[in-house]
């Protein structure tokens, strides 16, 4: 399962803890994997369970404390694993709610399936923006970790996330007019 391998995969560059994996997780890998905190935290005690993660607590004064979570050998061996197996067509699977309920949506009207695809439409453009900031803070990411190889496919993925949001975008645009196009033949 991909949500493991990602937190192994932020682990390896240094130990954190749940709140901090938590927000590397959505803030670098969830473009393209959502993780509600809760699977992350279950994740996180499974794994520590079957050897891939040791754990610290830090005792805090006037704070709750916080437990920081550091990969181990066995699980740098599961991400080797994982990463050099390439069996698998997950990477051709595409699943989505919003493609499903478009799909189901020829009982609903024109105009409240031109609402759902605007904001559909509103969406990809806040997510564009947000990847058109991704360059800065892998490169920010990069110095601080020292690790400029990495940078490198992070910048691929981000490349790929913006391309993706721009083709939804533009999927979104014709799709709207397509439809506009439907009520503009009805009123004729």
């Amino acid at each position: 399962m991909p949500l493991k391998h990602g937190l192994l995969g932020l682990l390896k560059y240094k130990s954190e803890t749940g709140y901090n994996l938590d927000k590397s997780f959505k803030y670098s890998l969830g473009f393209f994997w959502k993780a509600q905190t809760s699977q992350i935290y279950r994740e996180l005690n499974k794994m520590e369970k079957d050897g891939w993660l040791d754990s610290e607590m830090i005792i805090q004064v006037g704070k709750p404390n916080k437990k920081q979570y550091a990969i181990t050998d066995a699980g740098q061996e599961e991400l080797n694993r994982w990463l050099h197996n390439h069996e698998s067509m997950e990477w051709i699977t595409l699943r989505s709610e919003f493609l499903m309920k478009l799909f189901l949506s020829g009982d609903k009207s024109l105009e409240e399936n031109i609402e759902y695809l605007k904001q559909y439409r509103d969406t990809c453009k806040v997510l564009m923006k947000g990847m058109e900031q991704a360059g800065a803070i892998i490169e920010e990411q990069a110095v601080a970790l020292n690790d400029k190889e990495s940078a490198f496919y992070w910048e691929l993925t981000a490349d790929y996330g913006f391309d993706h949001y721009t083709m939804c975008l533009n999927w979104a645009t014709k799709t709207i007019k397509k439809l506009e196009d439907k009520i503009n033949e009805k009123n004729n």
